[in-house]
């Protein structure tokens, strides 16, 4: 991290607007302990569109039990993956698909930022949609387009004032979750009935079990292409362990319950859309109390909304940026927010269909395309590199890293194109999928073709004269901070 020069010193930046987009973060402006990532993912799973998710095993005719189940065990395995992105931050102090520079190129990142923008922006179009509902079922006033107005707003201007703001906004929330959700939950499962038939494992349906298992892999898994964003002002000194457990806590313990609750809400209000779920079970807990439980998740829907809109503005930048070379102002930042605000506002507006069939759909494709980005990346930081870059090179256009990272590339084609055979999606479902009876083990597929292929593919690696660069970088920067009488760092 030393290869590159220390900016004028300024604290952090947590009483004003950031102004740092997809640029390195000085030590000069780290700050904060690990602790504060649990809050932040916590109450970014904490919300009625995860509850959702955890609705689709009942909708296929899945018991409570067997929900639990697919759900617990997806979001364990999907959020493995997310941690360990996360600690990729406060090493580097970089946004994640920044780094990805060093395994794609330059230019070759385009396809991955492009793929998580267009997820982000399917993200916050269902979060909208379901904000619209709460506010249409609290309110009575049935004017989606305007809700989706209020909602976009409140979320783009959240997202422009930046990282603190997101994670103290995140601290106040997790307060109130706990008071509200929390409460109704413990009295949830001691007022509402439920069938006994329901907390029943046997006669277990592959098909409604997989696609359980695999949306919540996936939602848990949607978080890693830009989880570091929210964790590069850390300090670099921050434990790695630390930081994986403490966002692996807080995606597991927010994720596991408001899937679980949707479980629990999908089984006793059977054929219930969330919002009218949610809003039927804490009235059956106390009468009139359903109003005021969702409006003490409409914040939470906005939080998640922001969090989305923050890391597609570094997608979009760093798209633009590797097209054409721009300054990361505070005002690029900006604008970024605003185009991906407006994108879901549109998307929102003309989209049509059923809503838990459309989330389903999408959150398998996700985690399709996902997959194999994770694995090369993960596979590079950890086994190939070890976390060491020359962090200066990835923002040169034909540095070291060239424009076009053809390992990296090529790994997560072979991964695509491995699992097409195992998908099981709405529209098709591969020859090796339908041979193994419908179950869908595309995830584990991708993951381990991806891997292998790019640890193959990246022997071909100069790694030596990396280094050699690396440490030519840092002795430059250490040489002109003693010229001008800086610190090091």
């Amino acid at each position: 991290m030393t290869d590159l020069p220390a900016s004028p010193s300024t604290a952090p930046q947590t009483g004003r607007v950031e102004s740092r987009s997809i640029d390195w973060v000085p030590l000069s402006e780290r700050g904060g302990t690990a602790r504060s990532l649990f809050p932040l993912w916590f109450m970014a799973n904490a919300n009625i569109t995860t509850l959702a998710t955890g609705m689709l095993g009942a909708a296929l005719g899945a018991t409570l039990a067997q929900s639990l189940l697919a759900i617990v065990l997806g979001v364990a395995v999907g959020t493995v993956f997310t941690a360990f992105h996360s600690a990729q931050g406060p090493q580097l102090g970089l946004p994640q698909m920044i780094q990805s520079r060093a395994q794609f190129g330059y230019r070759g990142v385009l396809l991955i930022c492009a793929v998580v923008v267009f997820s982000l922006v399917g993200f916050n179009m269902f979060n909208q949609m379901l904000g619209a509902e709460v506010l249409t079922a609290t309110t009575g006033v049935d004017a989606p387009a305007l809700w989706y107005v209020l909602i976009s707003v409140a979320a783009v201007v959240l997202a422009v004032f930046g990282y603190h703001w997101i994670h103290a906004a995140q601290q106040w929330l997790t307060v109130l979750f706990l008071a509200t959700f929390g409460v109704f939950t413990v009295l949830a499962l001691v007022v509402v009935p439920l069938d006994p038939a329901q907390l029943s494992l046997a006669g277990l349906e592959p098909t409604a079990f997989l696609v359980q298992f695999g949306a919540s892999a996936a939602y848990a898994l949607g978080w890693a292409p830009y989880v570091s964003d929210y964790s590069r002002y850390l300090p670099p000194q921050t434990s790695p362990a630390r930081a994986l457990s403490f966002t692996y806590g807080g995606i597991f313990v927010g994720a596991a319950w408001l899937m679980g609750l949707g479980a629990f809400v999908a089984a006793t209000f059977a054929g219930a859309e969330p919002v009218q779920g949610v809003r039927d079970a804490a009235d059956a807990v106390l009468p009139g109390a359903g109003t005021w439980l969702l409006l003490a998740a409409l914040p939470g829907l906005v939080s998640v909304i922001t969090v989305n809109v923050y890391a597609a503005s570094m997608e979009l930048i760093t798209i633009v940026d590797s097209v054409r070379p721009i300054r990361p102002t505070t005002r690029a930042r900006v604008l970024g927010c605003v185009v991906v605000g407006l994108a879901a506002l549109v998307g929102s507006l003309v989209s049509t269909g059923a809503f838990l069939a459309n989330f389903g759909s999408f959150l398998v494709v996700l985690l399709y395309v996902l997959v194999p980005w994770t694995s090369v990346n993960l596979v590079d930081y950890y086994l190939v590199r070890r976390g060491h870059y020359a962090v200066r090179e990835i923002f040169v256009r034909d540095g070291i890293y060239g424009q076009w990272g053809w390992q990296g590339l090529a790994a997560y084609g072979i991964g695509v194109v491995a699992m097409v055979p195992f998908a099981v999606t709405a529209w098709w479902t591969g020859p090796a999928a339908e041979a193994l009876g419908g179950v869908d083990v595309a995830l584990f597929v991708g993951l381990l073709a991806s891997a292998v292929a790019y640890l193959a593919l990246a022997r071909t690696l100069d790694l030596a004269h990396e280094r050699e660069v690396a440490a030519r970088l840092a002795d430059d920067h250490a040489e002109r901070a003693v010229a001008f009488g800086r610190p090091q760092g």
